[in-house]
């Protein structure tokens, strides 16, 4: 088959037609940015006490604040705050109360006897989320756990699902089924009538929040030349990062979770106007022998960059004797192990995915632990990635892929260990250190997204993207409970864990060929011509082809 990447430097690599649909289809990551770290809003745990049914007639009666109505029923810890999960053990009934001479000392009445909350819990009133809705605390913490596993499980299932589609009917059908039901599911959350219906719909808004970002960042990739690849990542980081630092301050103005999961969704309809706006990647028209309509889209491509379209590209016959891919048109997901180069890169991008999102994902909760304030917290982290996409853009094409990849995450790993044995007492460089270690990994995390997209062909590429990436949602479901566990027994050994991972990661990128500059692979006999220094583009397979340097001839 003719590669597209020929095609596109006949039609402009990224002209006007592809600028408007790298932001168009970038913006969507605001969204699933939202969705990604969204449970952080919707779910956080307000300040909460026992209920007293009785007590509160008794309240309501002497005319009492709820504080010193707190102050007779709820005792407090060690550390001189109400408890949450315990109360005076009085029965209102038969207690005689005295208005005008209450005691600020309860143990009078009750000799100091607690007993748990039977009767619920009452919940700051000034923040309304998922927690108090269903009333998850003290024993019932665990659930709310729940919420961002079952998450993890929606974008995992979504990787695979969707993904398949995607290879098989096309990445703009896809994308618009998923963004559908991603703000149909979104709208469904708040009508929740119990907590399992709320787990049920996680997993719906899972599946197809992955398969629009998926989808549509994977579209995007394959109608621009390989030297503006890198720029296409780095919008879609910034967009992503933009989700990041708007989300706080949404979630500030607007303390009900339904009100926010609302306001957070409901625009997601508006990309249904996508149909009119986004085409079908061409590139994929082409993998699936639709030669009529991958030339129309390349025409009107070629109108709005001010391009003529070659009479000879017209004419050419685009499907070359002996260069069909050795994959059927109906790609698996065992298709991704199907020759020993692509096994080695997808056992590696798997690896790479997961420990991404581990790391990544514990730096975040692990900065919510030290510092406490939820709103400026997500805020901070937010625009420290920002100087990450910065380096994305400046590197990649500078040095290539492969060593920014390595570098990355080497730099990440030795500063999480640093971290780990920087006494307390010099907090300053702790945490400088730590900012380091949290921008080389979000570094790592971008250039995944890149690399991932190129060392699959076009007929497995939304489906290849999808299976490794699916690592990170496992990692996402592993993540707290890696970072809770293990710092109950030592509060730094997650990071002695991030930093092994990490080094381990870098080390294991060297291993995968260097794709600066190299045109998207058409076919797994691409695939198979790139060995750890490719010494030939993809494009040396058609007719047309480019003159690159080979190692052994250096």
């Amino acid at each position: 088959m003719l590669p597209f990447d020929e095609l596109l430097v006949a039609v402009g690599e990224f002209g006007p037609y592809q600028k408007r649909l790298c932001m168009l289809s970038c913006i969507t990551g605001i969204f699933f940015a939202f969705l990604y770290v969204g449970v952080v809003f919707l779910g956080s745990t307000p300040g909460h006490w026992c209920r007293e049914p009785g007590g509160e007639t008794i309240q309501e009666m002497c005319g009492w604040t709820e504080e010193e109505f707190r102050q007779l029923t709820v005792p407090r810890s060690t550390l001189g705050t109400f408890s949450s999960c315990q109360r005076f053990d009085v029965d209102w009934n038969i207690t005689r109360v005295d208005c005008g001479n209450r005691q600020d000392d309860p143990s009078s009445l009750n000799n100091t006897r607690l007993a748990p909350c039977t009767n619920g819990w009452a919940f700051d009133p000034s923040l309304s989320t998922i927690v108090s809705e269903f009333q998850l605390v003290c024993e019932n913490a665990w659930q709310a756990d729940l919420n961002q596993a079952f998450l993890n499980v929606g974008l995992l299932l979504g990787a695979l699902v969707i993904g398949y589609g995607a290879d098989r009917y096309g990445r703009k059908l896809c994308f618009l089924i998923s963004i559908f039901g991603f703000g149909i599911s979104g709208i469904g959350m708040i009508f929740s009538p119990n907590y399992m219906v709320l787990l049920v719909i996680r997993i719906i808004q899972g599946v197809f929040g992955k398969g629009a970002w998926m989808s549509a960042y994977v579209l995007v990739t394959e109608i621009v030349g390989s030297d503006q690849r890198r720029l296409v990542g780095t919008v879609a980081q910034l967009f992503f990062t933009a989700g990041v630092i708007i989300l706080p301050g949404i979630a500030y103005l607007i303390p009900s979770w339904k009100t926010l999961q609302f306001s957070i969704t409901a625009p997601c309809f508006l990309f249904l106007v996508y149909y009119w706006l986004l085409p079908e990647s061409p590139r994929w028209l082409l993998s699936m022998k639709r030669t009529t309509e991958a030339m129309e889209i390349v025409k009107h491509m070629a109108k709005k960059n001010g391009k003529s379209l070659p009479q000879d590209y017209i004419t050419m016959q685009l499907l070359q004797p002996g260069l069909e891919d050795n994959l059927s048109s109906n790609p698996v997901p065992w298709d991704v192990f199907k020759t020993p180069q692509m096994k080695k890169i997808t056992l590696i991008l798997m690896y790479a995915w997961f420990t991404s999102s581990v790391v990544y994902q514990g730096l975040i909760m692990r900065t919510g632990i030290v510092w406490g304030n939820l709103h400026l917290e997500f805020f901070i982290t937010g625009v420290v990635e920002l100087p990450s996409a910065l380096l994305f853009y400046l590197t990649v094409d500078w040095l290539g892929r492969r060593i920014p990849f390595a570098v990355s995450n080497i730099i990440g790993g030795l500063s999480c260990l640093a971290t780990a044995f920087i006494p307390e007492d010099i907090s300053w460089l702790k945490t400088a250190i730590a900012i380091i270690g949290r921008l080389g990994i979000t570094l790592g995390f971008e250039i995944v997204y890149l690399i991932s997209t190129e060392l699959y062909p076009t007929t497995l590429r939304n489906l290849g993207v999808s299976v490794v990436s699916s690592l990170s949602d496992i990692g996402g479901i592993a993540a707290p409970f890696l970072l809770f566990r293990l710092a109950s027994v030592w509060t730094e050994l997650p990071m002695v864990l991030y930093g092994l991972m990490s080094l381990i990661y870098g080390a294991l990128v060297f291993l995968l060929p260097e794709t600066k500059g190299i045109d998207l692979p058409e076919s797994t006999e691409d695939i198979e011509a790139c060995g750890v220094f490719p010494a030939i583009t993809i494009s040396q397979f058609s007719p047309i082809h480019k003159t690159t340097y080979s190692p052994d001839k250096v």
